[in-house]
């Protein structure tokens, strides 16, 4: 039996590996609105963490002929995870884990900025790692390439941000597996600069389907046709974002393994290691046609590929391979996904309420973070339940530290 549900919408399929998970009526609406788009090719694929998002539904697999749409791509462009499995066991670790978690958000700058200005305190106050200055010198010409042609796309602070970890759902773990030996895992994009870079685009091709008159079911799904200026230039931008955004997260994996070693000298880490974005896009090959691939908010599962679907704050969390399941477009989700949004979090949660959530996890608990409580996000077991023809468990994860920003 197939693993997924057609939903009719305007224009092609919408297949959805959503049983025993809700998808909400905004979210359906977005999906039936990209799936009308002439240049969807064979249909859309919806993965069970999916709800409504910012230009696309997020948990949303979008293959598109000869068009890109830089909404669905979004702004946290190249946003994914990184785990490491190390040498230490659980046995290894103190009682009390508070030192632990000082010690991580002591190396890695975390928290609320202000758009790139002085008092940005997700920006590295004195001057980054050697290895965010090594990356750096590495990404900077195509950065450069990119800001010499748009001016406007540029941000103070691109090298500043390389290795830090941001705001929102983005975080770094200690995490047990099944067996007992202890994972790094963190989850953080482009910062900033692919902040910047994809808000900047996604305004251009607002611009251009408005000076063509394009006929759109939302403005937010404006395009740039393959072989135009703004398709050379946005692909340009949003291949170099996704290169920053998997150097940020070994930046901050080099940081948050130095900690540990400080305490482990003998510390290693084995080969099973896994770098995944989770909102970006690529060009591939699917029912015999070459595509532009946008997964929004979902992770590549070729078959073998390993693949990282983090639950919430005090929920366990997956390593996975892939089953290359060719109507999901060889992806599955890439988390639980929020069953409510911040706002109503925190109308509904109280700090109490997450202090209850988290017990056993070595992490904030003040008012600031219950929009990240567990109880904001769907059940991660039906969510890797509904996808069971897409990916097979490696290992299951369970916090016992949560750095958030």
């Amino acid at each position: 039996m197939r693993g997924y549900d057609v939903i009719e919408s305007p224009g092609v399929p919408i297949k959805a590996w959503t049983r025993g998970v809700p998808i909400e009526d905004a979210a359906l609406k977005q999906l039936k609105n990209v799936a009308s788009l002439p240049f969807i090719h064979k249909h859309v694929a919806v993965m069970p963490d999916v709800h409504w998002g910012m230009g696309a539904t997020v948990g949303s697999v979008i293959p598109t002929l000869k068009a890109i749409i830089p909404a669905a791509v979004g702004v946290d462009i190249g946003c994914g995870m990184m785990a490491v499995r190390t040498s230490i066991r659980a046995e290894h670790l103190p009682d009390d884990l508070s030192g632990i978690r000082s010690a991580i958000e002591a190396a890695v700058p975390h928290g609320r900025t202000d758009n790139g200005g002085r008092n940005d305190k997700g920006a590295w106050a004195v001057e980054p790692p050697a290895s965010a200055a090594t990356r750096w010198a590495e990404l900077k010409p195509g950065y450069d390439a990119v800001v010499d042609r748009h001016p406007k796309a540029g941000h103070p602070r691109g090298f500043g941000h390389l290795g830090t970890l941001g705001t929102g759902n983005h975080f770094i773990e200690l995490c047990l597996d099944e067996a007992g030996d202890v994972w790094v895992m963190l989850h953080s994009g482009s910062r900033g600069v692919g902040n910047r870079f994809g808000t900047y685009f996604i305004e251009r091709a607002k611009y251009e389907a408005r000076r063509w008159h394009l006929n759109l079911p939302d403005q937010d799904l404006a395009y740039f046709p393959e072989g135009t200026e703004g398709f050379i230039d946005y692909v340009r931008a949003v291949s170099w974002a996704q290169k920053y955004a998997r150097a940020n997260r070994e930046v901050m994996m080099e940081q948050v393994l130095g900690v540990l070693k400080a305490i482990w000298p003998d510390l290693t880490t084995t080969q099973e290691a896994v770098n995944c974005h989770h909102n970006y896009v690529s060009k591939e090959k699917h029912f015999g046609q070459d595509v532009y691939l946008t997964r929004k908010g979902a992770v590549s599962a070729k078959d073998g590929e390993l693949g990282i679907i983090p639950g919430s704050m005090g929920a366990k969390s997956f390593i996975v391979r892939g089953k290359g399941n060719a109507d999901s477009f060889c992806t599955c989700s890439h988390g639980a996904g929020r069953a409510m949004s911040r706002t109503e979090a925190k109308r509904r949660f109280t700090v109490e309420d997450h202090v209850r959530a988290t017990q056993g996890v070595e992490c904030r608990k003040d008012a600031e973070v219950i929009d990240e409580t567990p109880m904001a996000y769907k059940d991660i077991d039906a969510v890797i339940a509904a996808q069971a023809d897409l990916i097979e468990v490696v290992h299951t994860l369970r916090q016992v530290v949560c750095v958030k920003g």
